[in-house]
């Protein structure tokens, strides 16, 4: 890990958000607290500990206070994207030769977790440019399309999407239809992915397709080529404060060099995935300790009958519940990072994470409205906000019966996908 990278210094906090929106009035103060019941702590590096205070504290200064305002109008803070750059929130693991930090996978979690305790959308923005696009480009690129593209997509500079997802192709993406042909000095690319994080504000996008062969090719696809639009998605009930749109292609023409060399199967997309459900296993923790920590707050505080709704049984029952689920799900996550950092995690087990630690978000969510009561259904508290992002999460980067099935795969031997 390179410890003198320290862009996580928040001595100095870029000046581009909150002067921006200086006449936005807060919703609320951050007022979060980390709990800790069985002391993981201790478990971390003191960088690691670093690395997760400077993040919160950028977090509370710059995105909580705007972060309900984006999400009630469904808008993205595409200012954001140059600050998550110059915090080293984008591709973390990524070697400082090619504008990352050079950390390891817990740090990368840790991020992962600290973003998404304000908003699965600021989550998923930094997700998708760190293990979507900077990933496969360093993993299966070209020394040149790493030094061309990893800086810039590193800093912020410029934002990436991932394409995969189809019309007609979601859980089983070896079905995809759009193609790219070799027309000998170039190639031709046609066809659409859709539900694709970052689209509408992207300057490249890592596109999967088939080739004459039927191999699955990895190729960069940059802003501004003739026949290459994105399309927003409206109406969205979930992750509002994140932006989401199509991928069109029709007979782009893609230059030689931008086809990535390392990769010619299905193992180029899947293992990308690996590394995004990896951080939104970390990810959607953070959003179970903002809605936990809301709930525990929020029940010391709340008066009926003469006492704190924390003094009355059920209550109790739901945050003992909700602080027991946290805990495992801190070691389980804790678990996997060591894991990667040896090299030894599979993709099975990091399935396994992402399924339960989305499940218990969204179970954690629910019973923290509950806690709330009607306050709950506001944008005064998170509860709300956090419970519709979950429900994208809980689909997105594999679907929750997907994951399931990879379990019973890995434990049975018997394939049910087929």
């Amino acid at each position: 890990m390179q410890a003198q990278s320290i862009q996580f210094n928040m001595t100095s906090v870029p000046e581009t958000h909150t002067t921006a929106h200086s006449d936005m009035k807060s919703v609320g103060q951050d007022k979060f607290q980390y709990h800790d019941y069985y002391l993981v702590e201790e478990l971390l590096t003191d960088e690691h500990r670093m690395i997760r205070e400077s993040i919160r504290s950028y977090v509370k200064k710059e995105l909580s206070p705007i972060i309900e305002h984006y999400a009630q109008r469904a808008e993205f803070p595409h200012q954001i994207v140059k600050g998550l750059g110059e915090i080293g929130a984008f591709g973390p693991t990524i070697p400082v030769k090619y504008g990352g930090q050079g950390l390891d996978y817990i740090a990368y979690g840790i991020i992962m977790q600290e973003l998404e305790r304000c908003d699965s959308g600021v989550r998923s923005t930094a997700s998708v440019q760190g293990s979507l696009v900077m990933f496969p480009i360093y993993k299966f690129g070209s020394e040149e399309q790493r030094m061309k593209y990893l800086p810039k997509l590193a800093s912020g500079e410029w934002l990436g999407c991932f394409g995969l997802t189809e019309p007609n192709h979601g859980s089983n993406p070896g079905g995809m239809e759009t193609t790219i042909t070799d027309k000998g000095d170039h190639y031709e690319l046609n066809g659409a992915k859709m539900w694709i994080s970052n689209a509408p504000y992207a300057q490249v996008a890592v596109v999967w397709a088939k080739d004459d062969e039927g191999k699955v090719r990895g190729v960069i696809v940059e802003r501004g080529m003739e026949g290459f639009t994105t399309p927003t998605t409206h109406g969205k009930w979930s992750l509002r404060a994140s932006t989401t749109g199509e991928l069109v292609f029709d007979a782009v023409k893609i230059p030689k060099e931008n086809m990535l060399p390392g990769v010619n199967s299905l193992r180029g997309p899947l293992t990308c995935l690996s590394s995004a459900r990896y951080g939104i296993a970390w990810g959607a923790l953070g959003a179970a300790l903002d809605c936990y920590d809301s709930a525990l707050r929020y029940s010391k505080e709340r008066i009926q009958f003469g006492k704190p709704i924390a003094g009355f049984q059920l209550t109790q029952k739901k945050l003992a519940e909700m602080i027991t689920e946290i805990t495992k799900a801190q070691l389980l996550a804790w678990r996997l990072g060591v894991l990667k950092n040896e090299d030894r995690a599979t993709s099975a087990q990091i399935s396994m994470a992402k399924r339960n630690n989305v499940e218990i978000a969204l179970k954690i969510a629910r019973e923290a409205r509950q806690i709330h009561g009607g306050m709950g259904i506001t944008g005064e508290y998170p509860i709300m906000r956090h419970m519709m992002n979950l429900e994208s999460v809980v689909t997105y980067e594999g679907t929750h019966d997907i994951h399931l099935l990879i379990t019973g795969l890995d434990v049975t031997g018997e394939n049910a996908f087929k």
